[in-house]
């Protein structure tokens, strides 16, 4: 692929991966509108990789509290705040790990990857989201999370594998619902991709083992530091906004596309 095609995927990860608009489905739509040839699994993984290191990053404070409770979890101790954290991040993740095992295996998550698809889910959560966000409370905050609220927020991360639902906008919405603060959801949904995109890329990553030759390196190097950036950037500005911002953009921005995508599929 030319560097000019490896900078617009980078970008578009890492701006979108953890905005409420989908990084997959705009990934899905890139060789589909535009006639690139699909960046593959490879990129696909260096493209986590960035975004994943960027959010680790921006919440290293969280991240540093939970990697110290997962230690005294391993031995069968909730005793600190950290190992609670880190209870709660395992349990959000065994839906979407099931659920995305169960998709690949049976061949669901290729037949799911059309147009169509994701504009009706654009449409369907883009709404979701708004009604959520509206007439969601702010009574909860992070430090209140619970076992049972993230269970139930980590079923509605695993409805995320339909391409075009977004992982953060989901799980944002499902805070919302649960009555967290706008700050308060957007910083659980991102605490909780780092392990669902570490699996993520464990996964791709089997798949693409010994494909990638030397040459590969310098893309995969490029698109790394380049989701990073991008990511990172997307992230501190949503995060700024929701201070005096609703979701209210973001799902005009959904709506918006949802529909001019299904006018292409169904035209």
């Amino acid at each position: 692929m030319t560097t000019f095609n490896l900078l617009l995927i980078a970008l578009i990860q890492g701006l979108t991966e953890f905005l409420p608009v989908s990084s997959s489905g705009h990934l899905i739509l890139l060789p589909n509108l535009t006639g690139m040839a699909d960046q593959g699994q490879v990129i696909d993984v260096a493209a986590h990789l960035g975004t994943l290191g960027a959010v680790i990053l921006y919440f290293w404070g969280d991240v540093r509290l939970a990697l110290g409770g997962l230690g005294r979890l391993m031995r069968g101790k909730i005793d600190t705040r950290g190992a609670f954290l880190a209870l709660c991040l395992i349990i959000a993740t065994v839906p979407v790990v099931i659920a995305g095992l169960i998709l690949k295996l049976t061949g669901l998550s290729d037949m799911m990857r059309g147009i169509a698809v994701i504009g009706w889910a654009m449409i369907i959560f883009g709404v979701l989201l708004y009604w959520a966000d509206q007439t969601g409370t702010e009574e909860r905050t992070t430090e209140g999370w619970t076992l049972k609220h993230a269970f139930q927020m980590g079923l509605w991360q695993a409805v995320a594998l339909i391409p075009g639902t977004s992982r953060s906008g989901i799980t944002i919405t499902a805070g919302r619902m649960l009555g967290y603060g706008r700050s308060d959801a957007a910083r659980i949904a991102m605490l909780m991709s780092i392990p669902t995109i570490m699996a993520s890329a464990a996964l791709l990553g089997l798949d693409v083992i010994g494909t990638a030759d030397a040459g590969a390196l310098r893309d995969i190097g490029l698109v790394i530091a380049m989701s990073f950036a991008a990511a990172l950037f997307a992230l501190t500005i949503m995060m700024r906004l929701l201070r005096s911002v609703s979701f209210t953009p973001y799902v005009i921005y959904r709506i918006g596309l949802g529909v001019v995508l299904l006018w292409i599929a169904y035209s």
